[in-house]
């Protein structure tokens, strides 16, 4: 008998991780947009929306198939929820693992109304018999269910009210193409900029009744790794320690502080990115090295560094990726204060926060 599947290692819960955790789910619901005037940043693709909304309102259509690209934490179920809220219509969601065979779509599918929305998160994630129920649900609102099995079978075609999925991933390149082109607006989430991320702060500390100057809002800004709700999520923790510590209000001292004692230094990085930085250059002298020994070398999934730790590292110029693997590039060696190249490393300075 071939061995039980061996369970997926728990991500460990980082909290400049773009990715939702236990904590946030309260935060989340209080702290998001409900429209599209209200969500601050991505302005391109809420332009586009806006204008393809008002268009199938327009037509009394469905809106097209939309597609969510882009790292974690930085709006694509929010998007969906405004989409739907701004179309006036109700929306089902659902995640790519939670949808394990096409039965489990078809019961979806069916229990949609005219109009209605369905969100599915880690889109990619969807296996191969769960697309090809969605194929011709997409393209021709039907779905065909088999009756019988050999020579018998017959194919029932079942048709669907007229919907429109919205789709979400952090790994544009894992869909399948039959998948992709079937999405008729695809749309990558940016990084924000740090104007960007004040502005939800501001926002967010009005909504929590928290007062904050704008210093200190800047400096988590700063750190928050261009994700609102990583940067949503410092504010929090930093909100305690202006309590507990200070006079409760969030000021740049308070805001430095507590950052500090949380291990995320001044451009966001935390003990997890220093680790994997320090074990491409101290174990494989800066790369390139492939990323399953990446993942090996610092006891880690694969699948969690390229979606989670990569792109805010790729972001920052940190790191590269080359066809022979990950290498580290300058601008690493002189944030970590290593000396670049096979010279030695050069005297601690002081910790880097």
């Amino acid at each position: 008998m071939p061995k039980p599947a061996k369970p997926a290692k728990p991500e460990p819960e980082r909290i400049t991780s773009g990715k939702p955790i236990p904590d946030d789910v309260k935060l989340d619901v209080n702290l998001r947009p409900k429209r599209l005037e209200e969500f601050i940043g991505q302005d391109k693709i809420k332009e586009n929306l806006a204008i393809a909304m008002e268009a199938a309102k327009a037509r009394k259509e469905a809106l097209d198939h939309v597609l969510l690209y882009g790292p974690p934490g930085l709006g694509k179920t929010t998007l969906a929820s405004i989409i739907a809220a701004e179309m006036g219509v109700s929306i089902r969601i659902t995640s790519g693992p939670a949808v394990e065979r096409g039965g489990d779509l078809a019961a979806i599918l069916t229990n949609l109304r005219p109009e209605d929305m369905l969100f599915i998160d880690e889109v990619h994630r969807l296996s191969r018999p769960v697309e090809e129920v969605l194929y011709p649900a997409m393209e021709d609102f039907a779905i065909d269910i088999v009756l019988g099995k050999g020579p018998a079978a017959k194919s029932l075609r079942l048709k669907l009210p007229k919907f429109t999925l919205i789709g979400a991933t952090t790994r544009y390149a894992l869909l399948s193409a039959p998948l992709r082109d079937r999405f008729g607006s695809i749309f990558r989430l940016d990084f924000y900029d740090e104007t960007a991320l004040l502005k939800i702060l501001r926002r967010s500390a009005q909504i929590l009744q928290l007062k904050a100057d704008d210093e200190g809002l800047r400096e988590i800004a700063h750190r928050a790794r261009g994700t609102p709700r990583v940067a949503n999520r410092l504010l929090k923790r930093v909100r305690d320690y202006a309590q507990v510590r200070g006079n409760g209000v969030v000021t740049h001292e308070a805001a430095l502080a507590a950052l500090a004692g949380l291990g995320v230094d001044r451009i966001g990085l935390d003990e997890i990115d220093h680790k994997m930085l320090r074990s491409i250059i101290e174990k494989f002298d800066g790369g390139p090295v492939g990323l399953e020994t990446v993942a090996a070398s610092i006891s880690e999934e694969a699948d969690t560094i390229m979606d989670v730790y990569e792109p805010y590292l790729l972001q920052l110029g940190f790191i590269d990726r080359t066809p022979r693997g990950r290498t580290v590039t300058r601008l690493a060696y002189e944030h970590l204060g290593i000396a670049y190249g096979r010279e030695k490393e050069k005297p601690p300075q002081g910790k880097l926060l």
